[in-house]
């Protein structure tokens, strides 16, 4: 039996026991520490084909199991459900990065156009891998008939045999004697639907494991280092020029009538656009969000296309471009303003808090573009910046954004502004202890509201499954344990 068989035999075993694994865990919602679980035994399961396999891992492979275990344990950590699409999608993008480390060499030093292809590559693996590892990779003809298969071949022999006559004599039985029927029949009552659903799940996780693996283990596909140099055609100077340049007259003009507003405050806007200030806020913020993420793929396609060879040429590029990134820091300063404006006229919401944290991601992404494509290292750009993104996911973990909310908005209570029970009460469980100590800044009618909605939600349950422990749930069903009197006396009658 040659390695590639033996491989394949050690990644289809793994498959079929993560496969079983993730049924049996991954089937309690809502997830928290059974996630943790099965990425911690995927990950086990790496190691083991790693060391028993003897397979030479690139340097930058092992590291991939820090933000794994992190972003696993962001599911046991928060309830926020935008939280946890994150943690997924971090998962996902780590799990992509192992497969282009083991097959491709050190992430940290492959471009933007690499990381793409190699989360494509990731996906083909995970929906195709299963049939070229069963259909290709092993070799069932050379799996020895001796020994451990040779026992279980006959046992399966043996099973085929003696199915009918056990369904041949347990009728006649059953049929002699009621009881008998009755205990017979009781032991083999099952439910289809759920030994459906069973399989499905089992098999539905099997086949990405299996997948993953082949991909991270399998034969190595065409090298893609160079992916970021190969492209079709090539623009001048003179084409990147105008684009780049228009723009940057565009940007100026705007940076100019911000200027006005920046310093004219609420009667320059008042009076020159005719809209209230909160309205001028309103208006503008998420437009200004859409023109700072439009540009980062703007200029990193245009330095693409940029034909290369000329040191002028890539010198007006830079100008071009870091004369656009600092317009772009006042366009963004300015949405800051705005955000802030509204925010203190209508308090925090999830989505103005995660568009804020976005475009604070992205002003350290364009620095961090400055300092590596418009110095003539564009391959370590998209490392820094996912590793940024890692960052910044972690970092919203531990301001916990719904606690964070109903803290922000507590305090418009004092500030005479108005405060939305009904949204504050409809957030997740990170929310709810911040909510029960709010409850006497809170108004009679949104002290009822708020009781009643976190007594429905977060009473703790009689038993909880240990598959979906979640701290920040187990905080919440503390809180009101331990206010629970309270919590009774103000809920709506």
């Amino acid at each position: 039996m040659n390695d590639k068989t033996k491989l394949g035999l050690n990644i289809l075993g793994a498959a079929l026991v993560l496969g079983v694994l993730g049924d049996g865990l991954l089937r309690a919602t809502p997830w928290g520490v059974n996630v943790l679980l099965w990425v911690g035994a995927l990950l086990c399961a790496v190691i083991a084909i790693v060391r028993w396999r003897k397979i030479a891992l690139s340097a930058g492979a092992p590291w991939l199991i820090l933000p794994a275990i992190n972003f696993a344990a962001g599911f046991v950590w928060c309830d926020s459900p935008t939280l946890k699409v994150l943690d997924g999608l971090v998962l996902f993008v780590t799990l992509s990065l192992a497969v282009m480390c083991m097959r491709a060499g050190r992430a940290r030093l492959i471009g933007v156009m690499q990381y793409a292809l190699g989360v494509a590559a990731s996906l083909f693996h995970m929906l195709f891998g299963p049939l070229m590892l069963i259909l290709g990779d092993i070799q069932w003809k050379e799996i020895p008939r001796d020994g451990w298969a040779r026992h279980a071949i006959a046992a399966g022999r043996g099973f085929a045999i003696t199915l009918p006559l056990l369904l041949i004599f347990n009728g006649l039985l059953m049929s002699a004697d009621a009881v008998f029927e009755n205990i017979v029949s009781n032991v083999l009552r099952m439910d289809f639907d759920r030994l459906v659903s069973h399989i499905f799940l089992s098999g539905l996780c099997a086949w990405l494991v299996g997948g993953l693996l082949r991909g991270m283990f399998g034969e190595s596909a065409p090298a893609t280092a160079s992916a970021e140099r190969q492209q079709l055609f090539s623009l001048g100077i003179v084409e990147i020029g105008i684009v780049l340049g228009l723009l940057d007259l565009l940007f100026l003009g705007f940076v100019i009538v911000q200027f006005r507003y920046f310093f004219g405050g609420a009667a320059m806007v008042e009076s020159t656009a005719g809209l209230t200030y909160a309205e001028y806020a309103r208006r503008g913020f998420f437009e200004l969000v859409a023109v700072a993420a439009l540009v980062l793929p703007l200029l990193l396609f245009t330095h693409w296309l940029l034909r290369k060879g000329a040191v002028a040429h890539e010198r007006i590029f830079r100008a071009l471009a870091g004369a656009q990134i600092l317009m772009l820091f006042i366009i963004m300063a300015s949405a800051f303003q705005r955000m802030r404006l509204y925010q203190s006229e209508y308090g925090l919401t999830q989505l103005r808090l995660y568009t804020t944290a976005f475009m604070c991601w992205l002003a350290i992404v364009f620095i961090w573009f400055a300092v590596t494509v418009l110095r003539g290292r564009r391959d370590r750009f998209a490392s820094g910046a996912l590793a940024s993104a890692f960052v910044a996911i972690a970092a919203l973990h531990l301001l916990n954004p719904d606690a964070f909310i109903v803290r922000t908005n507590v305090a418009h209570i004092k500030a005479g502004r108005n405060f939305d029970a009904r949204y504050a009460a409809s957030l997740s469980a990170d929310a709810a202890p911040e909510l029960i100590a709010a409850l006497p800044e809170l108004s009679q009618q949104e002290r009822c509201l708020v009781a009643s909605r976190v007594l429905e939600r977060w009473s703790p349950p009689e038993r909880a499954p240990w598959r979906t422990w979640n701290w920040s749930r187990a905080r919440a069903w503390q809180a009101v344990r331990e206010n629970e009197r309270i919590l009774k006396e103000a809920e709506c009658k």
